[in-house]
């Protein structure tokens, strides 16, 4: 696994964005998140070592753009030159997430065809109104490899009508103290629709204020992960 950062900083979106994690930390940095700038670590992908091999090693799996959105508007002049380095290293496979998937036709490269072989899209959606909104146009996009995150869910979703051709769906939890709840029959709720679709499902994190049989849990962030692992539910 590696991390792909070319730029930094974001704006946010929609409902699911309040509490960012990316915000969040910046503020405390006291750097302005609403600047888009390149980063130093652009050209990782296509990067050499003294000997000429890549930095990064061929079969990995690369987080791309983890720390912003990779359909930003700000970003629409560096991505040609992002995209010729996931062309080049067909040896490594770039996932990125976004809650912009109306910009994608816009922003894919003229040879993007029906999608590259070695890239995978998210599409990030945090309740009804936006996954009817954002998926409705996903599912018509051409792309190889789809996935749909569910974090944060704040609340319930019926993805039913969205899953063809879906490989995985997440779903997670919010995380800060003022977060909205996580209710744990949400969750198990998607996770039949996958079952049904035969589609993976992942269940990432809890959230920090988290609702089960009726009783509400106040989680540390530390354990958010390791507590949805605990469930079991995975498959």
């Amino acid at each position: 696994m590696a991390m792909w950062n070319p730029w930094r900083g974001c704006h946010r979106h929609s409902e699911g964005c309040q509490y960012c994690y990316i915000h969040k930390g910046d503020f405390k940095r006291g750097v302005d998140t609403n600047q888009i700038v390149k980063t130093d670590n652009f050209y990782a992908p296509v990067a050499k070592n003294k000997s000429g091999a890549y930095k990064i090693k061929s079969g990995q799996l690369v987080y791309l753009c983890f720390s912003t959105d990779f359909l930003i508007e700000d970003a629409d002049h560096w991505r040609e030159e992002c995209w010729r380095m996931i062309q080049e290293r067909q040896d490594l496979h770039f996932l990125f997430l976004t809650k912009r998937i109306e910009r994608f036709l816009d922003c894919i490269p003229e040879d993007w065809n029906d999608g590259y072989d070695n890239v995978t899209v998210g599409c990030t959606v945090e309740n009804q109104s936006r996954a009817d909104e954002r998926l409705s146009l996903f599912q018509k996009l051409p792309i190889k490899h789809r996935n749909i995150i569910c974090q944060p869910l704040i609340g319930p979703i019926d993805l039913s009508a969205y899953l063809e051709n879906t490989e995985l769906v997440v779903v997670g939890g919010e995380s800060d103290k003022n977060a909205r709840p996580l209710n744990y029959q949400w969750v198990l709720a998607i996770r039949e629709q996958c079952v049904s679709h035969h589609v993976h499902f992942e269940f990432r994190q809890c959230g920090t204020h988290f609702i089960k049989d009726g009783k509400t849990y106040t989680l540390n962030v530390r354990d958010l992960c390791s507590q949805a692992r605990k469930a079991g539910i995975n498959c």
